[in-house]
Parts: C-alpha cells; structure tokens; sequence
C-alpha cells in the first residue's frame, strides 16, 4: 500500500492501486510525494544500497518495476508521475544519472553526505558480522 500521497486538495492514505480487476499493485515505493512547485506531479521515490558493481542495473529494474504504478497513478488520479530510483553502492559508488534524481527531489540533499551515510552503514553491518 502506499502510506502517505499529498494533494492539493486532499490526502490519500494508505490507497491500494489495482491494475486490473484481479491484481492488486505488489510493489510499493519508499516514498510518494507530489511535488508542490509543480502542480499535479506525482513522484515515486525508491532509495536502495547495492553492491558496487550493480548500482547501474538496479537503478533500470526500479524504473521497470514501477513502470505499471506510475501508469496506474496517472491514470486514477490525473497527475504526471515520475519513478526516481535513488541508488547508492555499498562503499559509495553512483551512476551518471544520481545528481539528476536526486535534484529532482524537493529540499536540499548533499551527495556526499548520501555516499557517507551508505558507507557508514555498510561499516556497520561487517562490524556486527566480525
């Protein structure tokens, strides 16, 4: 389900989308804003840590993922929809095309403080593995 999406003119919480009359929509984004500069556009934000090497590849399987959703989104609620895979390798590594997500998304955000808390992350995790 989706938590949480802003409108103008209301809130929809925790709304299921259904694709057709048997499937209901399986995968849900992290976060699904509408971006209030830019009436009736709908943003679909997916933010994950991958290995090093896959930082690329898992960017283009977001976007494939919720290709269909934002397809959905548009249709149901008559707002421009945008997928924005926010991906960050394992010690910090990112794509071309990081800078351009990530100043997509309204507010202020510092690439390397994203890579930092990535990195920061990971060290935790193979210190409770030790």
């Amino acid at each position: 389900m989706i938590e949480c999406v802003h409108n103008y003119t209301s809130t929809y919480a925790r709304k299921r989308v259904q694709l057709d009359k048997k499937h209901w929509y399986e995968h849900v984004p992290k976060s699904v804003e509408t971006n209030q500069g830019d009436k009736g556009t709908c943003m679909l934000i997916d933010i994950a840590i991958s290995g090093d090497r896959n930082v690329i590849k898992k960017e283009g399987e977001k976007i494939l993922k919720y290709k269909n959703l934002a397809i959905e989104i548009q249709r149901m609620w008559n707002v421009k929809t945008k997928v924005i895979p926010v991906i960050i390798g394992a010690i910090g590594s990112i794509s071309k095309s990081f800078r351009k997500y990530v100043s997509s998304i309204p507010g202020k955000h510092e690439v390397k403080e994203l890579q930092k808390t990535a990195i920061l992350g990971t060290a935790h995790i193979l210190q409770k593995v030790r």
